[in-house]
C-alpha cells in the first residue's frame, strides 16, 4: 500500500483492450504522506503480484463454497451477456455467477450514507468502444482486480484440477500456490517469460506467507525453514520443475507444508497458514477490497458493493480475516481511496467516518493486542493525515471545499478519541471527566492553525510595509496587521467556527483568544521600544484597541451561553492597554513640551530688560513668546491622532498651568513687598519746646544726603519704576491671554472625535493656579510699586522734608510737585485696566506716609495745634491730587482711603490736657489700677486710630508746648533726641 506500482487500483485509468481492462500508469497518483498502516512486507512482492494472488484466493475460496462440484466452463461457451440466460446457467448456483440486478439498491451504500451513481460497471457501455459489460459478480470483480480473461481462465481450469486431486478437502486446508505451481507447465502461458514471472510470483507469495510473516513465530533452527529458502534461492537462478512426480516438487511440498501446518490449536488442524500471517494477509484483503470502487470518473463506490463485499468475505478463512479486521481494513480502504482520488469525492469521507464508527465498537469489545497494534497504526496514519491538514487547517481549507472539513475533523476526532480512549494505557488510568479528547483535539487544532495563520499574516504585512516604504507615509507593519487579524477573526467565525463549534463550544472564542495573544505578543514588544509618540505609534496603537474590541465582541458573544460566561476565555485575553500606552506616551510628550517651555522661560526672563517701549502692548516680550509656545502646544495637542483628548487635557493644562505660574513668579521675584519699602519707626522721643531745631543751612545738607542715598538704591535699573509697570502689564496680559486659551480650549474639545457631549463643563480647561498668580502677582506689585515711589523714590520730599523743622516753611506742595510726573509715567504706561490700582495703591501709600510722618517722623517734627490747618490742608491737597478735578480716582474711592487719616487728624488740633487725660483713661482701661502708679509704654500696632493709646501718645510727643512736654517727662522720661 506504501509503494504504488503500475495496476494499483483506487488512483489510476483504465485502457480497453478487449475484454481487458489494463492500468495506466501515466495517472498514478503519489501518496507519500499517507504511508500503509500495515507496514511493509519486507520482501519482493509488487502490488499488482499481490493483486494477483488475492484474485486466485477470491476465485478459490468463491468456488469452494458452492452448492455443486467446481465446473469449467471456456469463456467462448459461456452464456450471452443477458441476465435471464446467465441465471438458467448450469453453473448459477455458484458465487462468482451471481447475475448482477440491472438496478442494484446498495443497503451498504445507504448505510455508508453514499447514493447511487447513475452509471454502474455493471451496466452495458457504448458498442463502440468494442467491450462487454459484466454480468455476474466474478466477472464484475475480474474486471475490477484487473485480472485478463485469459488469466482467469488459466486459474479456473487450475482450480479444477485441484479440486479433482484433492477431492473432499476445503480450499482453506490447501496451500493455494503449492497445488497450482504443480497443476501449470510453460504450455498453459502465452510464453516462457510469462510462466516464469508466474513462477517466481507463486514462490516469493510462500516466502512472505511462510518465512516472513508466518502465522506462528519460527525457530531459526526450523529446518523447513531453511529447505524452503534454498529452494527459493534455487528456483531465482534455475526454473523449478513443477511437475506432479518431480523430486524438487516434492521436496517443496514437504518443506511448505510442514511449514504451514504449524498450530497449537487442534481444532483448526486441517487449516494451511500461509496467507493468514500479518501483515501480508492484510495487503492480500486490500487488494480485494479496492474492487470495491468504480475506477471510472463517474462514482467512487461500485453499486455491486453489497455482492462484491459478500463474496470477499468468503476468503476470510484463508487470510484470518474476521469482522473487526474487515471494519478496520474497509475504513482505510476509504479512507485511502478518498485521499488517492484528489480528496474531491467528500461522500468517501464520509463513509469511513461512519465506517470508523464501528471500528469504535470493535475496539471496545476486544483485548487483542494484535488487533490493538494494527488498529493504533491504521488510527495513528488517519490522524497523521488530517491533523497534517487540521493544525494548519487556514492553508487547507477555503470556501470551495470546505464541505470536506467537517468529515475530516470528525475523522480525526474519533480516531483520536479510539486511540486515546480504548487503547491509551495512560488515559485509562485518568478518571473520564478529567479528559475531553473530542474538545482537547478541537482547541489543538485551532490555537495551532490561527498561530500559523498569524505568522502568515504577519510576514504579508511586512511584506506589504516594505512595498510601500516609497509612499509618502507607509502604514506600520502592526497597523496593517491588526487589519488582517480583524478579518481573519472575522473569517473564522463565519467559516469555520460554525463547523468546530460541534466539538468545542467555544470554538470562536478560543480562536480569538490565540490571535490576541499572537498579536499581544508582538504588541507587547513594539510598545516596549517605542521612546516618544510620534504617529505611527498612535496608528498602531489605535489600530491594536480597535483589534482588541473586536476580538473581545466575539469570545463575549460566543462565551454566553457557557457555564461561566467566558470569564476563562477573557482570563486568556489580558487587556493590551493601548490606552494606557497612548496615555503614557502623551504624558511622556506632555512632559517634554513643558520642560521645554519652561527652560524657555527662565532662559529669556534672564535677559529680559522690561523695556516698556519694547512692544505695543508694553510687556515683556518673553511673555508674549511664552504665550506663543503655550498656543502652539495646545494645538500640537489637539493635532495628535489620539482618541482620548479629554481625558489628557487636565495633564496638559496642569503642566502648562504651573510653568505660567513660575514664569510669574519669575517675572516678580527680586520686588520685595510694601513692608520692604516702610522705614523703621524710630524710638519715640519728645520735642524741644521753644528751640529751632533745624537751620536752613542743615536741611539743604540733609536733603541732599538722602536724594544721594535714593540714587545708589535705585541702580539697579530692572526694578525702576517703568520696570515695574512692564511688569504689572505683563502680568495682566497673560491673565487676559489666559482667559483666551480657556476659550481655545472649548472650541477645540467641542471639534474633536473624542469628545462628549459635555466636555466644555470646565474640567480640565481652567489655568486656576497662573490665574491666581497674576492677580496675586498685580497686587503685589502695585503695592510695590507704590511703597517703592512714596518710601524710596520720593523719601527725599517726605520722610526727610515734609514738616521738618517749621511746619509753616516745610509743607507738602515738594511732594505733589514729585508726584504729578510719576502719576503721569504711570498713566501712560501701565493697562487701563491696571492703571486705576496702581494709582489708588500709590494714593493709600501716600496716605500711610503722610501719617507716618505726623506720627512717627522723629524728634526733627513738632506741631502746635495751630499747625492742625496747615496739615488739613496739606491732606486737602494730596487727597485733590488724587481726584484730578474729576479725570482722577473716584471721590468715593479716595474718600473711603483717607478715612483712616481724617479720623487721626482732629487730635492735631485737640488741646495738650484733653490729650493727656484722654490717653490716661485709656491706660486706665486697658491696665487697670495697677496703672495709676506708672503707665507703661503702649505698644506700636502700626495701625493709627484717635481710639489707641498709642496713637494719641505719639501725638503728644510731637505736640510743641510744655504740658505735653511735662508729661512725657514725668511718665516716661522720653528723651529730646534720638
Amino acid at each position: 500500500m506504501a509503494r504504488r506500482e503500475r495496476g494499483t487500483l483506487g488512483d489510476t485509468k483504465r485502457e480497453t483492450d478487449g475484454n481487458f481492462l489494463r492500468f495506466s500508469s501515466s495517472a498514478s497518483m503519489t501518496t507519500a504522506d499517507l504511508p500503509s498502516p500495515f507496514g511493509q512486507l519486507g520482501c519482493a512482492v509488487s502490488d499488482p503480484e499481490l493483486r494477483d494472488t488475492a484474485y486466485e484466493i477470491f476465485v478459490g475460496a468463491c468456488r469452494s463454497t458452492g452448492s455443486k462440484p467446481l465446473t469449467y466452463i471456456p469463456q467462448s461457451e459461456r452464456t450471452p451477456p443477458s441476465a435471464d440466460r446467465a441465471q438458467s446457467s448450469p453453473a448459477s448456483s455458484s458465487p462468482l455467477q451471481r447475475s448482477l440486478t440491472s438496478t442494484a439498491a446498495s443497503k451498504m451504500k445507504k448505510a455508508l450514507g453514499i447514493k447511487s451513481s447513475k452509471k454502474s460497471p455493471g451496466k452495458e457501455v457504448s458498442p463502440a468502444k468494442g467491450s462487454k459489460r459484466p454480468v455476474t459478480v466474478g466477472e464484475l470483480m475480474r474486471i475490477q482486480m484487473g485480472i485478463s480473461e485469459q488469466a482467469d481462465s488459466r486459474i479456473r481450469r487450475g482450480l479444477l484440477r485441484v479440486a479433482a486431486s484433492q477431492l473432499g478437502r476445503r480450499m482453506e486446508s490447501m496451500v493455494l500456490p503449492l497445488e497450482l505451481l504443480q497443476q501449470f507447465k510453460v504450455s498453459d502461458f502465452a510464453d516462457q517469460q510469462e510462466y516464469e514471472a508466474w513462477q517466481l510470483r507463486n514462490l516469493k507469495i510462500l516466502e512472505a506467507g511462510l518465512l516472513v510473516h508466518p502465522f506462528r513465530p519460527l525457530e531459526k533452527s526450523d529446518v523447513a525453514a531453511q529447505r524452503l529458502r534454498q529452494i527459493i534461492r534455487g528456483a531465482s537462478e534455475r526454473l523449478l520443475e513443477t511437475g506432479r512426480n518431480s523430486e524438487s516438487m516434492q521436496v517443496l511440498r514437504s518443506a511448505v507444508m510442514a511449514l504451514a501446518c504449524r498450530t497449537s490449536d487442534v481444532s483448526i488442524s486441517d487449516t494451511c497458514h500461509w496467507a493468514d500471517g500479518f501483515p501480508l494477509n492484510l495487503h492480500l484483503y486490500q487488494m480485494l477490497l479496492e474492487a470495491c470502487f468504480d475506477n471510472s470518473e463517474e462514482g467512487s463506490i461500485i453499486d455491486e458493493i453489497d455482492e462484491v463485499l459478500e463474496l470477499i468475505k468468503k476468503t476470510w478463512t484463508i487470510l484470518g480475516i474476521n469482522q473487526m479486521h474487515h471494519n478496520l481494513c474497509f475504513t482505510w480502504a476509504l479512507f485511502h481511496r478518498f485521499v488517492t482520488t484528489g480528496q474531491v469525492d467528500i461522500d468517501l469521507l464520509f463513509a469511513a467516518d461512519t465506517q470508523l464508527a464501528e471500528v469504535a465498537k470493535d475496539a471496545k469489545a476486544t483485548k487483542d493486542s494484535a488487533y490493538s497494534k494494527i488498529l493504533s497504526s491504521t488510527l495513528s496514519s488517519i490522524m497523521g493525515w488530517t491533523e497534517k491538514r487540521l493544525l494548519a487547517y487556514h492553508d487547507t481549507f477555503n470556501p470551495s471545499n470546505i464541505e470536506s472539513m467537517q468529515s475530516i475533523v470528525s475523522l480525526g476526532v474519533s480516531a483520536a478519541k479510539i486511540l486515546m480512549e480504548d487503547i491509551s494505557q495512560e488515559y485509562r488510568r485518568k478518571r473520564r471527566e478529567e479528559t475531553d479528547v473530542a474538545r482537547s483535539r478541537i482547541d489543538t487544532y485551532i490555537r495551532s492553525s490561527l498561530r500559523t495563520a498569524f505568522a502568515q499574516r504577519m510576514e504579508q504585512a511586512d511584506s506589504s510595509r516594505r512595498s510601500s516604504k516609497n509612499q509618502m507615509a507607509p502604514t506600520p507593519v502592526l497597523a496593517i496587521l491588526a487589519k488582517d487579524i480583524g478579518d481573519l477573526a472575522s473569517k473564522e467565525k463565519t467559516l469555520f467556527s460554525p463547523i468546530l463549534k460541534k466539538w468545542h463550544p467555544l470554538a470562536a472564542g478560543v480562536a480569538v483568544a490565540t490571535l490576541h495573544s499572537c498579536y499581544g505578543n508582538e504588541l507587547k514588544q513594539f510598545i516596549s521600544g517605542v521612546m516618544e509618540l510620534t504617529p505611527d505609534t498612535v496608528q498602531v496603537l489605535k489600530a491594536a484597541d480597535k483589534l482588541e474590541k473586536d476580538l473581545v465582541h466575539i469570545a463575549v458573544e460566543d462565551s454566553v451561553d457557557s457555564d461561566d460566561g467566558g470569564k476563562s476565555l477573557i482570563r486568556e485575553m489580558p487587556p493590551y492597554e493601548a490606552e494606557s500606552a497612548i496615555a503614557n506616551l502623551v504624558k511622556m510628550w506632555i512632559k517634554t513640551r513643558v520642560d521645554r517651555l519652561k527652560e524657555w522661560g527662565d532662559r529669556n526672563l534672564q535677559q529680559e530688560v522690561w523695556n516698556p517701549r519694547a512692544n505695543r502692548e508694553n510687556c515683556a516680550p518673553s511673555a508674549i513668546e511664552v504665550l506663543r509656545i503655550v498656543d502652539e502646544t495646545l494645538d500640537a495637542f489637539f493635532q495628535l491622532p489620539i482618541p482620548m483628548h479629554p481625558a489628557l487635557l487636565p495633564d496638559l493644562t496642569i503642566g502648562l498651568d504651573r510653568t505660567l505660574q513660575h514664569y510669574i513668579s519669575k517675572a516678580k521675584s527680586g520686588c520685595g513687598t510694601r513692608n520692604t519699602f516702610i522705614p523703621a519707626l524710630p524710638s519715640l522721643t519728645r520735642c524741644e519746646v521753644g528751640s529751632k531745631l533745624w537751620k536752613k543751612k542743615e536741611k539743604s545738607h540733609t536733603l541732599q544726603k538722602r536724594r544721594s542715598q535714593v540714587g545708589s538704591m535705585n541702580g539697579d535699573n530692572s526694578f525702576g519704576l517703568p520696570q515695574l509697570c512692564v511688569r504689572m502689564n505683563t502680568l495682566h496680559h497673560i491673565r487676559k491671554e489666559l482667559d483666551n486659551l480657556e476659550k481655545k480650549i472649548t472650541t477645540c474639545l467641542r471639534n474633536v472625535e473624542s469628545a462628549q457631549a459635555d466636555a466644555s463643563n470646565g474640567s480640565g480647561i481652567k489655568f486656576e493656579i497662573s490665574l491666581a498668580a497674576c492677580q496675586e502677582g498685580i497686587q503685589q506689585l502695585c503695592e510695590v510699586t507704590a511703597y517703592k515711589v512714596i518710601f524710596h523714590d520720593l523719601s527725599h520730599v517726605l520722610w526727610d522734608g515734609l514738616y521738618v523743622g517749621e511746619t509753616a516753611a516745610s509743607r507738602i506742595d515738594p511732594l505733589l510737585k514729585e508726584l504729578d510726573p510719576t502719576l503721569e509715567m504711570i498713566s501712560s504706561t501701565v493697562h487701563d485696566r491696571v492703571r486705576n490700582r496702581v494709582i489708588t495703591a500709590l494714593m493709600k501709600a501716600s496716605f500711610d506716609g503722610f501719617l507716618l510722618v505726623l506720627l512717627a517722623g522723629g524728634p526733627s517734627r513738632a506741631f502746635s495745634c495751630q499747625d492742625s490747618r496747615i496739615i488739613e490742608e496739606d491732606f486737602r491737597s494730596l487727597k485733590d491730587l488724587y481726584l484730578a478735578d474729576g479725570d482722577g480716582l473716584p471721590g468715593e474711592l479716595v474718600e473711603k482711603a483717607s478715612t483712616h487719616v481724617r479720623n487721626v487728624l482732629p487730635l492735631f488740633r485737640t488741646n495738650t490736657e484733653s490729650l493727656i487725660e484722654r490717653f490716661k483713661c485709656m491706660m486706665a482701661e486697658t491696665y487697670g489700677s495697677a496703672a495709676k502708679s506708672r503707665y507703661p509704654l503702649p505698644p506700636t500696632s502700626g495701625h493709627w486710630s484717635p481710639t489707641e493709646a498709642n496713637t494719641i501718645l505719639r501725638v503728644l510727643c510731637y505736640r510743641n508746648d510744655e504740658a505735653a512736654t511735662r508729661f512725657l517727662k514725668k511718665t516716661y522720661n522720653l528723651p529730646k533726641k534720638l
